[in-house]
């Protein structure tokens, strides 16, 4: 059953351009969704670069080993991008490597390159093999045929799961006076926590980059973006961020991370990321509300960034902003459970502005209207000053309803 739209869900998909060099397509596999496209498949230009961050999980997939590997023996080059939703082609045993090796022959066949130039991901259920000739016909029917027939609302339909709507973003930048885009989908939900990247995502753009600049950026996008990011404490076991770059846009190549004529293209990236990241949070299974945690006063940004993830997992304090409860003791319960240093009689907390907490108690006679108003709002931002040091971090979150427990109750059935 189709979920409802999440609340916090953009008004409508963005207008994104074509990005020249990237053609893509959708089909329905009927792997385990049927009357929808669950496959996506895009043809990337000669000469395209790519960059990818993945999963930290020990119990990976099998497509994201692939994708690791096919980056070192590429050469971090790219032809050609497979993802399937609905089957995460994880924990399947030597069953689930022959898959992603058949659908890779299979895709460099069909669209003439090497196998080390293809890339693969799934997402969906955990332990289910998968049959990958529903794939690997397509690859070899259709595919290069209709490579181009899909839109960018196309491809993110058809690697969502239990997402609500489609995410997209995209941005602009000018290198060489030349102006080149930046387009990305992602699907995420549920099982997204930091450790990048909890979730599936592509970037796409036509300006010409090295793989070694590539992969800088987006290692410092990520720690930007998805990595401080978190729906229910939980990592995916097929997490996985790709940067392709076709070059088509014609200028000269980037291949420095600090050359000058390319520091708006980094922005718009980044900004494309933050973006994509904030959707995945806004679709947080059963979430009503989009929770900002910036911390501040701590002994290093490494110090804040873990105060702050304690913060935005804890299910006391989740729970309590699904109530429009601005219960300060729950947050203050998560900072000292962080495993990092506070003073009791130093630390601040705000909620949506307001000083409520201060010096070791409830600051006196504060007005509680405003606050209460501020939780009944889609938007909640929590301020925590540990008065310590310099170190900040800035993480979102939702809230945790009973929604979420619905969702993942019947996710098999």
């Amino acid at each position: 059953m189709a979920q409802p739209v999440s609340p916090l869900a953009p008004a409508q998909f963005p207008a994104m351009p074509p990005v020249s060099g990237v053609a893509l397509c959708v089909f329905n596999t009927g792997l385990r969704y049927q009357g929808r496209p669950d496959l996506l498949v895009a043809r990337l230009a000669p000469g395209t670069t790519a960059a990818g961050v993945f999963t930290r999980s020990l119990t990976r997939s099998a497509p994201v080993d692939w994708c690791r590997q096919a980056l070192a023996d590429g050469q971090g080059l790219g032809r050609v991008l497979v993802v399937n939703a609905g089957n995460a082609n994880a924990f399947t045993g030597r069953k689930g490597v022959e898959t992603v090796e058949r659908t890779a022959a299979a895709a460099a066949r069909a669209f003439d390159c090497r196998a080390a130039e293809v890339f693969i991901a799934s997402t969906g259920t955990i332990g289910v093999t998968l049959d990958d000739s529903k794939i690997t016909a397509l690859l070899e029917g259709p595919a290069p045929a209709q490579a181009g027939s899909a839109s960018w609302h196309d491809a993110a339909s058809a690697i969502m799961t239990t997402d609500t709507f489609a995410k997209g973003a995209t941005r602009s930048a000018t290198v060489d006076g030349v102006t080149v885009s930046v387009c990305g989908i992602a699907k995420g939900s549920g099982m997204i926590a930091p450790d990048m990247a909890t979730m599936l995502a592509y970037v796409f753009t036509d300006a010409a980059v090295s793989p070694a600049v590539l992969q800088a950026w987006l290692r410092e996008g990520v720690d930007r973006s998805f990595n401080a990011i978190t729906v229910d404490s939980d990592t995916s076991t097929s997490d996985t961020l790709m940067l392709f770059a076709t070059g088509a846009a014609g200028h000269a190549p980037v291949v420095a991370d600090d050359d000058p004529r390319a520091a708006a293209l980094r922005a718009a990236l980044f900004e494309v990321l933050l973006d994509l990241a904030h959707q995945v949070v806004r679709d947080g299974e059963g979430a009503t509300r989009f929770v900002s945690v910036r911390v501040t006063g701590a002994r290093s940004d490494q110090a804040a960034r873990r105060i702050a993830l304690a913060i935005a997992n804890s299910p006391l304090v989740k729970t309590a902003i699904a109530g429009a409860d601005a219960n300060w003791g729950r947050i203050v319960m998560a900072v000292g459970k962080s495993g990092e240093e506070a003073d009791r009689d130093r630390l601040q907390v705000r909620v949506g502005g307001v000083l409520i907490a201060a010096e070791g108690e409830p600051v006196a006679d504060y007005d509680e209207t405003p606050v209460a108003q501020h939780m009944q709002g889609r938007e909640i931002d929590i301020e925590v000053d540990l008065g310590l040091a310099e170190g900040r971090s800035q993480v979102w979150t939702c809230d945790l309803t009973h929604r979420y427990i619905d969702i993942n109750a019947d996710y098999r059935t």
